[in-house]
């Protein structure tokens, strides 16, 4: 995976997929006058102020002009009872693009419902919103896969980043596709209602049941000055033995009838696979919120 460097300056995103608009020609940076920026930092002769959503809002552009932007969607819940593993939210950034003048919505995408605890089709998790600002949106993650006492396990969902697939009794459930480019796939379950599938990342498949049932990598951003790594996938469930890891804001899964914890807000990571001990075992874990940022060069 390459790492792309955004007008030159320190602020790059490592395996994410990058566009760069290549308008540049003439076009000065845009002027925004509301909200208030959240921040302003210097790096390689350049001053930057960026603007950061954890919730959805509004961009007023007085100038139209070039940005930079970072766009996450949510990330996937995990499924319930020896569950797979929410997929990541997309993870898409933006070098160059153009925004018009006016009052912009920017959505950020909600993480992912957890899926129920109990053989039932509900023990599915949900796939993470969308986030977007004007024309520009990224997708959410894949929910991961539970057990159905009707149907068998349910298959992880095709998203940004695919689910994990959840396992019950002798059939396997298979991981979700990641349908952003170089993004990761869901793992499949592990046959013998024994672990989960992990969710695929931003930059990475999950690792499958038969192993780990880790969450795929997420991808790095320092767009505010900062490196921050978001958009993992998060670990599978299992009965007993070693759950999955989350990995880069996804949460991890859990070997008995504890429901996990919630992937990390405002980092688009997914929720872990719930476990089983007995009865109708563990509820997923939900997935976490994305995120969107905006700079513009003073």
């Amino acid at each position: 995976m390459s790492t792309r460097r955004a007008r030159g300056s320190s602020a790059t995103t490592s395996g994410a997929k990058s566009i760069n608009a290549g308008m540049t020609v003439g076009i000065p940076p845009a002027t925004i006058s509301s909200p208030a920026a959240t921040g302003t930092y210097s790096a390689d002769g350049q001053t930057w102020d960026y603007w950061t959503f954890n919730a959805s809002g509004s961009l007023v552009v007085t100038t139209a002009g070039l940005v930079d932007m970072l766009i996450v969607g949510g990330g996937a819940g995990g499924g319930g009872r020896i569950g797979g593993a929410g997929g990541g939210g997309g993870h898409l950034l933006v070098e160059q693009g153009y925004l018009p003048a006016g009052t912009l919505t920017v959505t950020v995408g909600a993480g992912g419902a957890a899926g129920a605890a109990g053989q039932v089709p509900g023990a599915q998790g949900k796939t993470g919103g969308l986030s977007r600002v004007g024309s520009f949106f990224v997708l959410g993650g894949g929910g991961g896969g539970g057990s159905a006492a009707a149907s068998g396990p349910l298959n992880g969902v095709d998203a940004a980043c695919g689910g994990g697939g959840g396992s019950a009794g002798a059939v396997a459930g298979t991981g979700g596709t990641g349908l952003m480019p170089s993004h990761g796939n869901g793992a499949a379950a592990a046959s013998g209602a024994t672990k989960g599938g992990g969710g695929g990342g931003s930059t990475a498949n999950g690792v499958a049941g038969t192993g780990t049932g880790n969450g795929g990598a997420g991808s790095s951003s320092s767009i505010t000055g900062t490196a921050v790594t978001r958009c993992g996938g998060g670990g599978a469930g299992s009965n007993g033995g070693t759950a999955g890891t989350g990995a880069d804001g996804g949460a991890n899964g859990t070997t008995n009838n504890t429901a996990p914890t919630a992937a990390v807000a405002n980092r688009g990571g997914g929720g872990g696979g719930g476990g089983y001990a007995s009865g109708n075992g563990a509820a997923g874990g939900a997935g976490g919120s994305g995120v969107v940022v905006v700079r513009a060069a003073r």
